[in-house]
Order: structure tokens, then C-alpha cells, then sequence
């Protein structure tokens, strides 16, 4: 193996996250785009748990948590200093990771859950979401003036979250979470990494990232 490897699918917020780490750190790889139900059979012998992303790097070693990989990238190359927010992004992560996330997907996929229904499911988010707003009223990111790695490993989730009824999304009363939201989905960053590829199951696979300036 020459050079890296990327299993991910276009949509799913762990890949994205990973790929705007990727593509800020300027780690060049082959991009495999996939399906979720029709997964290579290389991806699965390297990581038999199947999801994305997974990266194959150049080593061999197997990267295959979104948030190991996101690390691993800034580690070879983090010149914004994403990594330096003295421990506070890692609580805003592991709260968006381990009890948001699990009220997101209860809310989008209220008909799995009919225990509750839609509005109620989303009553259960708004602690976090709330908090956020707060913090985001008392500075520009989430652990002060400048981009961490905490606003990219939580943003794909709120983008998620507010489309899931973006006509309530747009008029609650979160004007900084508004603001914040607006900001990254706007980035030249996450344009780059949105792009649409054909499937490495139809053999395509990519050289990436494209050059961001």
C-alpha cells in the first residue's frame, strides 16, 4: 500500500466530521465512497464492524472511529491549532457523542421510536441544544474565538438535527447556534468535502482532497 485510504459515505455525519479534519490537515488519500448496504468486501477485512469512515493508512494501520481519525489527522497537521482548547471541547464532544446523538436519532426517526412522538422525542433534545445556543452567545465557537476541533466534531449533527424540520429549526429563538450553523455550512471547508463521487463498488475511486485554495 501506497498511500491512504478513505471508506466513507457522503451523508453520514461521522464521515463528514472526518473528512473536514482530513482536508483541513491536508492528508492526501484515495477516497472510496460506498453504500452502507452494499459495503466493499476490503473495507469490512479490515474493519469487520463495517461503518464509516474507515481509513486504511498507508501503514496498514485501521482508523475506523471518526473521532480517532479526526485526531490522527490534526496530529500530522493542525496549523489553526484546532487541538488547543484546554479540555473543554472534549466535554462538549463526548456530550454531543454520548447523549445527544442517541436524542437525535430518536428524533429523526421518531417512527422507530413510537414510544413518543415527533415533538416529543425533540423535547428531549433541547437541553443540549439550548446550551449550546448559551455558549454561543458568550463566544464566536464553542471554547472561544476561534474554530476548535469541537465545532467540526459537533457540527454535522446540528446540521442534521435542524433539517429534520428546518421550518421550526429556522424560527426558534437560537440566533447564535443560527449564526454558528449558517457559518460552517457557508465554508469553503465544507463545500470541499460535500462533493458528490460515483461508488468504488462501481469502480471509481478518487484522489483527495481537491486543492482548497
Amino acid at each position: 500500500m501506497t498511500q491512504h485510504i478513505l471508506y466513507t459515505f457522503r451523508r453520514c455525519p461521522f464521515a463528514m466530521r472526518a473528512r473536514m479534519a482530513l482536508a483541513k490537515a491536508g492528508i492526501t488519500l484515495e477516497l472510496r465512497e460506498i453504500l452502507l448496504k452494499d459495503k466493499p468486501q476490503d473495507m469490512l477485512d479490515h474493519s469487520p464492524k463495517g461503518t464509516v469512515p474507515t481509513l486504511i493508512t498507508a501503514s496498514g494501520e485501521v482508523i475506523d472511529e471518526s473521532l480517532d481519525l479526526m485526531y490522527w489527522a490534526l496530529e500530522q497537521n493542525d496549523a489553526d491549532n484546532w487541538l488547543t482548547d484546554n479540555g473543554i471541547g472534549s466535554q462538549w464532544i463526548d456530550a454531543c457523542d454520548n447523549h445527544f446523538k442517541t436524542l437525535l436519532d430518536k428524533y429523526k426517526y421518531a417512527d422507530r421510536h413510537p414510544e413518543l412522538s415527533e415533538s416529543e422525542h425533540r423535547k428531549k433534545t433541547l437541553p443540549f441544544i439550548n446550551t449550546l445556543n448559551e455558549q454561543l452567545n458568550k463566544s464566536t465557537y464553542l471554547t472561544g474565538s476561534k474554530l476548535s476541533i469541537a465545532d467540526i466534531a459537533i457540527f454535522p449533527f446540528i446540521r442534521q438535527y435542524a433539517m429534520v424540520d428546518k421550518q421550526w429549526f429556522d424560527t426558534q429563538p437560537y440566533p447564535a447556534l443560527q449564526r454558528w450553523l449558517a457559518e460552517l455550512l457557508d465554508s469553503k471547508l465544507f463545500s470541499s468535502i460535500m462533493k458528490k463521487y460515483k461508488l468504488f463498488n462501481d469502480g471509481r475511486s478518487y484522489t483527495w482532497p481537491e486543492d482548497l485554495n
